[in-house]
């Protein structure tokens, strides 16, 4: 069956760094858009970055953009999330998701869902 196994996160300082990774098993990676969604306590769940399978472009959201960067290996059925100048308010439960469409991921109607890791970023 398909499984979405994230990695990499941790505790951090912030303006530090961590690369979240996410390995994929049991899909035809290379035909999904990949992505990553947060979620901090008592509040929902958001897109954070997504990177289409067909050119392997690339969306962020706002509050991300140019400290995060969303790449994907799709020999290794791997996508990673690279977060630099970590701020607090990053801190959150960092899902990887999959789908068919970029669209259907970013809007969270992603088909598979990881079980998370938490990144915390102390002030």
């Amino acid at each position: 069956q398909v499984q979405l196994v994230e990695s990499g996160g941790g505790l951090v300082q912030a303006g530090g760094s961590l690369r979240l990774s996410c390995a994929a098993s049991g899909l035809r990676f290379s035909r999904y858009a990949m992505g990553w969604f947060r979620q901090a306590p008592g509040k929902e769940r958001e897109f954070v970055a997504a990177v289409r399978w067909n050119d392997a472009s690339t969306r962020y959201a706002d509050s991300v953009k140019g400290r995060f960067t969303i790449s994907r290996d799709n020999a290794k059925n791997t996508v990673y999330l690279q977060m630099n100048s970590l701020k607090p308010e990053d801190t959150a439960v960092y899902y990887c998701a999959a789908a068919p469409t970029s669209s259907l991921l970013q809007t969270g109607s992603g088909d598979y869902w990881g079980q998370g890791t938490q990144v915390t970023v102390s002030s």
